[in-house]
C-alpha cells in the first residue's frame, strides 16, 4: 500500500480557476489544490500524469500550473509543470519536468510524447504571410483567432482596454478643446501636453530644441541604434563650392576619429500619406555630428534630401544658420527618426523577430526539451501582441494611416526594406556596437548597458547549455534543436541564410550564441526601443509622427509660420500623444527579465542557473542606479527591473 500526496496549483491571475477543477485560496498567490490517494503498491519512478477537467454546469477553463507528487517514501517527489489552460473533455498528459534531450529508442514513453506533442503543435501553429517579403507571422486573422494559451490572461485584457478606453477619451477631450483652432505658435502645443507626463518628457518639452539634446538622442533616447562612427565622408553628402571649411572641419573631425554619422537613406522614396485630404511628406536626411572631448555629440550639418537628378545639390542646413531654419533641419531628423525607430527598429528588430522565434519553439521544441523551457518565458503575450498590432496599428485604416506621413503603404515598404538589410550581426550588440564603432564610448550608456546585459544573459544560457549539450556532437545530432534553428531561418525569416543567420547548429559556441540572440532581442532589445517612446515622443515636436510640408530649400524663407505649417495637425498630434503612453507604460502584469515564476526546470541544476541570473541582473540594476545618481539625464530604460522577459507590449 502506498500513499500519495498530491498538490495541484493553479494559476494566479482573475480568472484562472475552475468550479471543477480547484478551490481558490485567497490568501496564497497561486491557489493549490491538496489531497491524497491510496494505492495498492508502490508505483515506482513517476513518469506521467493525466489531467482532466470534469464536465459542470459552468463549463469554464482552469489555469493549472503544476502538480506536485510526493510519494511513500520521502525522496520521492515529481513535478509535472503545465502552466496552460485545461478545458473541454479531453485527457491532458502531463510527462515529469526534468528536461530531456530527444532519444533514438522509438520504444521510449517521453519519446512518443514529445513526436505526439509536436505533431499536436503543429496543427495548432501555422504559419502565414501578413505581407510579401516580411517575417512571417502566427496563422490569426484576430485575436480570437490565437492559440488559447498564447492569449493575454484577464489582468492583462483589463489593463489593455483599461489603458486604450483612457487614451482615447483624452484624445477626445484634447481635440474637442482646440477645435475649429490650429496651430499659431510653438507654445500652442503646451494646451496639449497635459495629463500623463513624465519627468524626462517635461525636460524634453523645454530643451528640445537644443543641439545637445539634438545629438544625445543618437546615443541614448528612444532609438539608439542609426548613428555610428565615420570612416570616410558619406559619399551622398554633397558639399558644393564655398564651403571648404566646413569640408576641412569634417575630414579634421574625421582623422582624430570623432565624427559621426545618422544616414536615414532607407526613407528615400518611401510614398507619402494622405491625411484627411492633406497632402504630407518624408525625407531622407543626413546628420554628420562630432564627439566633443566631454562626451557630448553635437549636429555639425544636416542634408535633408539626397541628391537626385532634379537637385544635384541639396541645400545642407549648419547650426550657423539662421535659428529656424536650422530648427527645422533638425525637425525633419527627429521626425524621420520617429519612422525607422518605430517600423524599423522597433516592429520588425524586436516584435517580428519575437514572433518567428516563439512561433518556431511552438513547432518545434516539445516541452521536455530544455531550450524550449529556456525560452518559454520570452515568448510571454508576443503573438497577441503582435496580433493586435496587425489589426490596430499598423493595419489599412491604423494609427500609422490616421496619423503618420508613412502610412497608407509607405510604411509596409519601408519595413519590407528593412527586411532586406536585417543580420544577424546587427541582432547582437557586441558585434553591432563593434561594425557601427560605438564601443568605449562613456556617454554611450545604451551601448554600456545592452554590452552587459548581453554578457549577463551569456552566462546564463552557456549554464543551462552546458547541462544537457557535453560537446559539439551532441549540438549537431540534436534534430529537434536543428529543426528549429531552420524553422526560423529558412521558413520565419524567409531564407535569411545569405544575412548570416545559421541554418545549423555546429558547435555548444554557436548555439549559446544564437539562443543569447534570442533572449537579448525579446527582452533587452525590446525595452530599450520601446520604454523611452513616452519619454521621447510625447512632446510630439521632438519627434514629429508626420511632416505636412516640403522640407525648405531657402533658409532666408523659414519662418515660425513654415515650422508651425510644417508640424503634424490638432488631430495627429492628439494621436501621437496617445501611441507612446499606450506602448511604454508599464503594464499591471510585467515579468522583469529574470523573475518569471514559472518553474519549467523541475531539476535543482537548470534552478541553481537560474538563481545565478538574478543575482546578476540585480547586481546590475545597482550599478545602473549608482550611475544614474551622478548622471544630468539618467539612463533607465535597460535596468534589469525595468526590462520586461517578452515582447508583451
Amino acid at each position: 500500500m502506498g500513499r500519495y500526496r498530491i498538490h495541484v496549483a493553479t494559476g494566479a491571475w482573475l480568472f484562472s480557476g475552475t468550479h471543477s477543477a480547484s478551490t481558490p485560496f485567497p490568501s496564497d498567490p497561486r491557489p493549490v489544490e491538496k489531497f491524497e490517494q491510496e494505492v495498492p503498491q508502490d508505483l515506482g519512478p513517476l513518469q506521467f500524469v493525466k489531467l482532466r477537467k470534469h464536465h459542470s454546469l459552468v463549463d469554464d477553463a482552469w489555469f493549472c500550473d503544476r502538480i506536485t507528487v510526493q510519494g511513500p517514501e520521502p525522496c520521492q517527489e515529481a513535478a509535472f509543470p503545465c502552466y496552460r489552460w485545461v478545458q473541454g473533455e479531453g485527457m491532458l498528459s502531463l510527462p515529469e519536468g526534468t528536461a530531456r534531450l530527444a532519444g533514438n529508442n522509438t520504444w521510449d514513453v517521453f519519446q512518443k510524447h514529445r513526436e505526439k506533442e509536436l505533431e499536436e503543435r503543429q496543427q495548432i501553429y501555422c504559419w502565414a504571410t501578413w505581407k510579401e517579403g516580411l517575417p512571417l507571422i502566427i496563422a490569426a486573422g484576430s485575436k480570437d483567432d490565437l492559440p488559447v494559451n498564447m492569449r493575454f490572461h484577464e489582468k492583462k485584457t483589463l489593463d489593455y482596454k483599461w489603458t486604450v478606453t483612457t487614451g482615447i477619451l483624452e484624445i477626445a477631450f484634447k481635440y474637442v478643446y482646440t477645435l475649429p483652432r490650429s496651430w499659431n505658435s510653438l507654445e500652442d502645443f503646451d494646451e496639449l501636453f497635459w495629463g500623463q507626463k513624465t519627468a524626462l518628457a517635461e525636460k524634453v518639452q523645454k530643451c528640445w530644441q537644443d543641439d545637445e539634446l539634438f545629438g544625445y538622442q543618437f546615443l541614448n533616447g528612444a532609438n539608439p541604434m542609426l548613428l555610428r562612427r565615420s570612416t570616410f565622408l558619406p559619399s551622398r553628402l554633397v558639399l558644393p563650392s564655398g564651403m571648404e571649411d566646413l569640408q576641412a572641419q569634417l575630414e579634421k573631425e574625421l582623422q582624430n576619429g570623432s565624427l559621426f554619422e545618422a544616414d536615414f537613406i532607407l526613407l528615400d522614396g518611401i510614398p507619402a500619406n494622405v491625411i484627411q485630404g492633406e497632402k504630407q511628406y518624408v525625407a531622407a536626411p543626413l546628420v554628420m555630428l562630432k564627439m566633443e572631448p566631454s562626451g557630448k555629440l553635437l549636429p555639425m550639418v544636416i542634408q535633408i534630401e539626397p541628391p537626385n537628378p532634379g537637385n544635384p545639390t541639396p541645400s545642407l542646413f549648419l547650426p550657423s544658420d539662421p535659428p529656424l531654419a536650422w530648427l527645422l533641419a533638425k525637425t525633419w531628423v527627429r521626425s524621420s527618426d520617429f519612422h525607422l525607430h518605430e517600423l524599423h527598429y522597433h516592429i520588425l528588430k524586436t516584435h517580428l523577430l519575437a514572433e518567428v522565434f516563439a512561433v518556431a519553439t511552438m513547432r518545434c521544441l516539445p516541452g521536455l526539451h530544455p531550450v524550449f523551457k529556456l525560452l518559454i518565458p520570452h515568448t510571454r503575450y508576443t503573438m497577441e501582441i503582435n496580433t493586435r498590432a496587425r489589426t490596430q496599428l499598423i493595419s489599412d485604416g491604423g494609427l500609422f494611416d490616421k496619423a503618420g506621413s508613412t502610412g497608407g503603404g509607405g510604411h509596409v515598404q519601408l519595413i519590407r526594406r528593412a527586411m532586406t538589410q536585417l543580420t544577424y550581426r546587427s541582432l547582437c550588440p557586441p558585434d553591432d556596437l563593434a561594425d557601427r564603432g560605438l564601443l568605449g564610448i562613456p556617454s554611450a550608456l545604451y551601448a554600456h548597458d545592452a554590452l552587459r546585459l548581453w554578457e549577463i544573459i551569456a552566462r546564463y544560457v552557456e549554464g543551462i547549455v552546458h547541462l544537457f549539450y557535453h560537446g559539439d556532437d551532441v549540438v549537431r545530432g540534436d534534430r529537434e534543436l536543428q529543426a528549429w534553428c531552420r524553422e526560423i531561418t529558412e521558413v520565419g525569416l524567409c531564407q535569411a541564410q545569405d544575412r548570416g543567420f545559421p541554418v545549423s547548429f555546429q558547435s555548444w559556441a554557436q548555439l549559446c550564441h544564437f539562443l543569447t540572440m534570442c533572449i537579448f532581442t525579446c527582452s533587452a532589445q525590446h525595452a530599450a526601443v520601446n520604454n523611452g517612446q513616452f519619454d521621447w515622443f510625447a512632446w510630439v515636436p521632438n519627434a514629429p509622427c508626420s511632416m505636412r510640408m516640403p522640407p525648405p530649400t531657402i533658409k532666408e524663407d523659414v519662418t515660425m509660420d513654415t515650422v508651425i505649417g510644417s508640424l503634424p495637425s490638432i488631430w495627429q498630434t492628439s494621436l501621437q500623444m496617445f501611441l507612446p503612453w499606450l506602448l511604454s507604460r508599464p503594464p499591471a502584469d510585467m515579468v522583469p527579465l529574470g523573475h518569471h515564476q514559472e518553474e519549467y526546470f523541475s531539476d535543482p541544476e537548470p534552478k541553481a542557473v537560474l538563481r545565478q541570473f538574478q543575482a546578476d541582473l540585480d547586481n546590475l540594476e545597482k550599478e545602473i542606479v549608482a550611475r544614474n545618481e551622478q548622471l544630468d539625464l539618467p539612463y533607465e530604460y535597460l535596468k534589469p527591473s525595468l526590462i520586461e522577459s517578452s515582447v508583451a507590449i
